[in-house]
């Protein structure tokens, strides 16, 4: 029985330990938009279209100028994610006092699809090709990189919010970058003064960059492969980006610089399979379908190599 989850006795005191990952972001930076179907399209606008000032004045008889709003229908779908775990019977009449082996397995497995998204949307907004060319992206070389004393983060992210089309109102960091960034000397003194010491909060380089939020990504991914000597890094890597994130956008309408479809909710089941085991089985499933999209690259800004 040295496979089962637990040992067959009459009796049994124990504490489950688990490992959880911390809380994850992917929700809160690529917000869920509801599509009617798998298969959906997204309205993409025009950027000339909302800067460009047309004649508006208007003689006594004249007509007022006719302007026109086109937007071009981008098509994608939802792609399904899930996973699926097989609970023998003897698992289930076996299982200590308390303990709903059916739902570990469905907690279990929402948890390593959520794991999945998460670094599904990291990968996505921590990527140059997620921005404008040049214009919205930089590459942090040693002095100008954010753990080195001689940097400005401060300027450097004002700089990165400012030279976007619509100021982006969120800030994301991996957490190797967020650990540096709120201990450095420079924003340390932006906050408090140059004569104090001490850790900036969230909340507070959130208010002096003067955006909506600080999203730090804390999240950890094992790269090894099956079988081998886990090897634990972060999702986040040591990165940094602002976004412009509208949490009502819808696909169409709204303007945000990415979001995820979501047809239907995550869904969870379970069926009977004699082939479990001895006496039979329970296999449990879980699964959603979604897709993380970017669909503003002008909306965000990107520093690569935040942090060395």
């Amino acid at each position: 029985m040295a496979n089962a989850p637990f040992p067959i006795q009459p009796e049994l005191t124990a504490i489950a330990l688990a490992y959880r990952n911390p809380a994850l972001i992917a929700d809160q930076v690529l917000p869920r938009v509801p599509v009617g179907k798998q298969e959906f399209k997204y309205l993409k606008h025009t950027l000339a279209e909302s800067f460009t000032i047309p004649d508006t004045k208007v003689g006594r008889i004249s007509r007022p100028t006719q302007v026109e709003f086109s937007a071009t229908e981008v098509a994608d779908y939802c792609v399904g994610y899930g996973l699926e775990d097989a609970v023998p019977d003897a698992d289930i009449q076996n299982a200590p006092p308390n303990f709903d082996p059916l739902g570990r397995a469905a907690e279990g497995l929402t948890d390593l699809i959520a794991l999945d998204r998460e670094q599904r949307t990291a990968a996505l907004v921590f990527n140059v090709n997620s921005y404008t060319a040049s214009t919205n992206r930089t590459q942090l070389q040693t002095t100008s990189q954010w753990s080195h004393t001689d940097s400005n983060p401060i300027n450097a992210m004002l700089e990165g919010l400012d030279s976007c089309i619509m100021r982006p109102n969120v800030l994301i960091l991996g957490q190797a970058v967020w650990a540096k960034v709120r201990q450095h000397a420079k924003v340390v003194a932006a906050i408090f003064g140059p004569s104090n010491a001490g850790v900036v909060t969230r909340e507070q380089l959130a208010q002096i960059l003067e955006i909506d939020a600080v999203l730090v990504g804390q999240g950890w991914v094992n790269t090894a492969k099956k079988g081998q000597t886990a090897s634990i890094s972060r999702l986040w890597g040591k990165h940094a980006a602002a976004i412009y994130r509208d949490n009502f956008a819808s696909a169409t309408r709204g303007t945000t610089f990415g979001f995820t479809a979501q047809w239907g909710s995550i869904e969870s089941s379970q069926r009977f399979d004699p082939d479990i085991g001895l006496r039979g089985g329970t296999r449990v499933r879980v699964g959603e379908y979604v897709k993380e999209l970017v669909t503003a690259t002008d909306l965000g800004y990107y520093w690569q190599d935040a942090v060395a």
